[in-house]
């Protein structure tokens, strides 16, 4: 279990990277709620977007982008509401998946802007 985690954390710091170098402003990363989990949670010019960060060393199980099913989604977008009702902001928000493949010192990244 630790180098899964281990393998997360290596992902979400290659996201938060790639989003800060696209202009990003993060504002969270692992949100935690009563309800559930958001990996990144980040300002693109006037919209909140709300990140999922998949992280896998090999495709045996598929593309990480895969693992965000329909109850991911549907969880991710509770988590949302709570966090604009609790923090008082209303804005358009966007969901948005980030999938990376880490392969020894190697990694590619796909980001999935609206991905649902």
């Amino acid at each position: 279990m630790k180098v899964k985690k281990a393998l997360g954390n290596r992902g979400e710091e290659i996201a938060v990277r790639y989003l800060k170098g696209k202009g990003y402003r993060i504002l969270h990363r692992n949100f935690r709620t009563p309800i559930g989990e958001i990996d990144i949670i980040a300002e693109d010019r006037d919209r909140l977007v709300f990140l999922e960060v998949k992280t896998r060393a090999d495709d045996s199980f598929g593309h990480p982008f895969e693992a965000v099913d329909q109850r991911k989604r549907e969880r991710m977008k509770k988590v949302a509401l709570y966090y604009m009702k609790n923090s008082g902001i209303e804005r358009p928000v966007r969901f948005d998946v980030i999938s990376i493949e880490i392969k020894g010192n190697e990694s590619s990244l796909s980001h999935i802007i609206e991905a649902f």
